[in-house]
């Protein structure tokens, strides 16, 4: 029913029904003041802790008594304005600032949705993962990158995806590893954009947690034989424009599956280098699991050249002799340009 459907997460004045409402009057143009105390105000990266990380120094205790008898200045309710066309448009799903877990299984609404900076969502991932993850059965949960990233850097998105996170927000503007699992990712489901989640990260009685899988593990064991390359691209590094190819594979998801491995280097041969080396992968959540081939030209012992890649679920391979297409660092196919492997899991 989503399928080429747009989410739009944005403030919203009223109720749904006021929006019904609103619809049969002409209010073109129209806005609406909310004050932060009305909707999330989050977007902003806070110094936010953990509640038992929450420490105060000594001096503070000591000056606490004297501080707490001067008279506290009142906080400035800051004001946004909102076009009324805009917020009606919110039907499915409305922001509501993240205070706690607990705090949301008692007062949050099941279309209210969160957003909370990739800092303080790591710390809560690591310390509070089972809370994550059923939270995240509950509520659409929205991950975005911290402010201090300057220069659009990218986190690593599968951490979120681990727990359940429905949105892990990423700077699509920047290429990279990461951007190549977003867009693997949601090469499920027809590339549609939107891919369901395991049943152990939608069930509400959970207890997987990305650290303890437990009985929630479906160990698969997947082969794979690089056999060749097809008319990879040329190096520009090297001054004869020849490359000397070799292969990472690469294998994303929980902490105990994440493995990578590489194969020999074929000197100054890109048009049709051929390896026939075998790799094994044991991954124990293999619906969690993204795997990820990357062509690179080996120009120094220390430095190597980004030729090609593609990254898919694991869940999306298919047995028996398979032809890999390559995608440049922006995400554009490279034509003609392929790895020619065969791939076999039980």
């Amino acid at each position: 029913a989503l399928k080429f459907k747009v989410l739009i997460k944005n403030k919203k004045v009223g109720t749904l029904e006021q929006s019904l409402l609103r619809m049969e009057d002409e209010y073109q143009g129209e806005t609406e003041e909310l004050s932060d105390s009305d909707f999330d105000s989050d977007d902003s990266e806070e110094e936010e802790m953990l509640p038992h990380q929450q420490k105060r120094s000594p001096s503070k205790r000591k000056g606490e008594r004297k501080s707490s008898l001067l008279p506290q200045k009142k906080t400035k309710v800051r004001k946004t304005k909102i076009a009324l066309a805009l917020s009606d448009l919110v039907i499915y799903t409305k922001s509501q600032k993240f205070v706690s877990f607990d705090h949301s299984l008692q007062h949050q609404q099941c279309y209210e949705n969160n957003s909370i900076g990739e800092s303080y969502a790591r710390k809560l991932a690591r310390a509070s993962a089972k809370e994550f993850i059923s939270h995240t059965t509950r509520f659409i949960t929205r991950i975005y990158p911290k402010g201090t990233r300057m220069t659009s850097s990218n986190y690593n998105p599968q951490e979120f995806w681990n727990v359940g996170c429905q949105m892990v927000a990423l700077n699509f503007q920047t290429p990279g590893t990461q951007m190549e699992l977003q867009d693997g990712k949601f090469l499920d489901n027809g590339g549609c954009g939107y891919v369901l989640k395991p049943e152990f990260l939608r069930d509400r009685n959970t207890k997987f947690t990305p650290r303890n899988v437990g009985a929630y593990s479906k160990p698969m064991s997947l082969s794979i034989r690089l056999i060749s390359g097809h008319q990879l691209p040329p190096s520009s590094l090297s001054k004869t424009n020849k490359a000397d190819p070799m292969v990472q594979i690469e294998i994303y998801g929980v902490p105990e599956d994440q493995a990578r491995k590489k194969s020999s280097v074929i000197k100054s041969n890109a048009l049709c280098p051929k390896w026939n080396e075998t790799f094994s992968f044991n991954i124990q959540v293999p619906e969690l699991a993204m795997i990820r081939f990357c062509v690179e030209d080996e120009v120094s012992l220390v430095n190597n050249e980004f030729l090609g890649q593609y990254t898919l679920p694991v869940l999306s391979l298919n047995t028996g002799y398979r032809k890999i297409p390559l995608m440049s660092k922006e995400g554009i196919k490279l034509e003609s340009a392929s790895l020619f492997a065969h791939v076999w899991f039980y």
